[in-house]
């Protein structure tokens, strides 16, 4: 599976493969994000969510506009562990691929920590608890199929239930944040998104500093349930835990 997004208007870029193998993933996705189809490197065509008097000029793909690819590596769940006992460097192993994980940047930094305060605050003194980063979860669709992630903030409800004998959390997040940054476009909007949805993770949040947007996904049996985005002078309210909420100038300072 390969994802490319396009540095000048911030679109996913895919192969036509990928759509042909995941077209309804990708029709839900088109609503919130523009999508670009190409064959053996070349764009052919835009899919995008279809508006009244829309002229189809949204975003221009001019020759010139940089484009990032993420480039994560195949290997078995074994080689993922052998890799990084004892290793410094964090990486996540999502769909039998490895991603190495970039030192986050300041804006990306200054997003969390925004966040996390919020997160703090709202759920001082219960049960349930927000977890930063890095923070190892291991998530699975069904016995034999391993992926392990590092979300940037996550709301835990049964810590003390599933620590396993070497003190590693072996649950499932109620609510995951992750924070968009250059290189982890792909892997947040459509590998953890497909992940977390069909794992047990309950909500959803995809924050977007590079276009100052805030995605909630609500997930029930395996689904999408709903999803509200969030844009300028909007309040992001959780869906799964009343009280939380964030103002977008709070978020994004």
């Amino acid at each position: 599976m390969n994802h490319w997004f396009d540095r000048r208007c911030f679109s996913l870029i895919i192969d036509i493969k990928d759509l042909k193998d995941d077209l309804d993933k990708y029709i839900r996705l088109c609503a919130t994000e523009e999508i670009i189809i190409a064959s053996n490197g070349t764009k052919v065509a835009r899919l995008s969510a279809y508006e009244e008097n829309d002229t189809g000029n949204a975003c221009y793909l001019g020759e010139q506009a940089g484009v990032y690819e993420v480039r994560p590596w195949r290997a078995s769940y074994e080689e993922f562990l052998a890799l990084t006992e004892n290793n410094e460097e964090r990486y996540e192993y999502i769909d039998g691929e490895i991603y190495l994980m970039a030192s986050p940047k300041a804006y990306h930094q200054e997003t969390l920590g925004e966040l996390f305060g919020v997160f703090y605050n709202c759920f001082k003194g219960k049960k349930c608890r927000p977890m930063l980063a890095p923070f190892d979860i291991t998530l699975k669709r069904f016995a034999g199929d391993i992926n392990v992630v590092q979300p940037d903030l996550m709301v835990i409800c049964d810590l003390k239930e599933r620590l396993n004998e070497k003190d590693y959390y072996m649950g499932v997040p109620a609510l995951v944040v992750e924070i968009v940054s250059e290189s982890t476009c792909g892997k947040d909007y459509i590998n953890k998104l497909s992940l977390y949805m069909s794992t047990g993770v309950r909500e959803y949040w995809i924050v977007n500093p590079l276009n100052r947007e805030v995605l909630v996904y609500v997930f029930e049996e395996g689904d999408a349930a709903g999803v509200t985005m969030y844009r300028n002078n909007d309040t992001v309210v959780s869906r799964c835990f009343p009280g939380l909420e964030a103002a977008m100038d709070e978020i994004f300072p």
